[in-house]
């Protein structure tokens, strides 16, 4: 007599190719975090072994031995939140979709502040309630004196520079 088999018994378990596709994703995510500058690793929710194997990471010049110690940084990427981690490099990193969408909505803050009068600024101020209302106030009135006479936007750029460091500041990203 042949046993039936019985799919219900395997739906929640994973297949062995999508569990190592997962662990080559944890590796990878370690290797993307190797490349981070040592102030943004601080910011991230990492374990103390972790931010040692981190700082270890330079250290290891020769293939094998890189790649040893990639695999090492994957496996205590098992115990780490990959879903925080993931949402503030994407946030930081300029080739991210994410990243994109947050700089043109700051460069469309900036062009309507600019561009338009007192209720753009007082939305503005609603949103970031942080903000330093005179000097942005003064900041909007250079940039459209230089607007006007056709000069180059340098208060403009300083208007985006200080609105990116209120929203990273405000998202934690500071």
């Amino acid at each position: 007599m042949v046993d039936s088999y019985d799919d219900a018994s395997y739906e929640g378990e994973k297949s062995k190719t999508q569990i190592k596709r997962e662990l080559h994703a944890l590796v990878d995510l370690g290797e993307r975090l190797t490349t981070l500058k040592a102030d943004t690793i601080a910011r991230l929710p990492l374990t103390d072994a972790l931010r040692r194997a981190l700082a270890d990471a330079s250290k290891h010049t020769a293939h094998i031995a890189r790649k040893r110690h990639m695999s090492f940084i994957g496996k205590l990427m098992r115990d780490q939140d990959v879903e925080a981690i993931t949402a503030l490099i994407d946030q930081l990193d300029a080739s991210t979709r994410q990243y994109n969408e947050r700089f043109h909505g700051l460069e469309r803050w900036r062009d309507r502040m600019i561009d338009g009068g007192d209720e753009d600024l007082e939305r503005f101020f609603g949103e970031y309630p942080e903000t330093d209302r005179q000097q942005l106030r003064s900041l909007v009135r250079q940039a459209q004196h230089e607007k006007a006479r056709n000069k180059p936007p340098a208060a403009s750029r300083k208007i985006f520079k200080y609105i990116r460091d209120l929203d990273e500041t405000q998202r934690g990203l500071r």
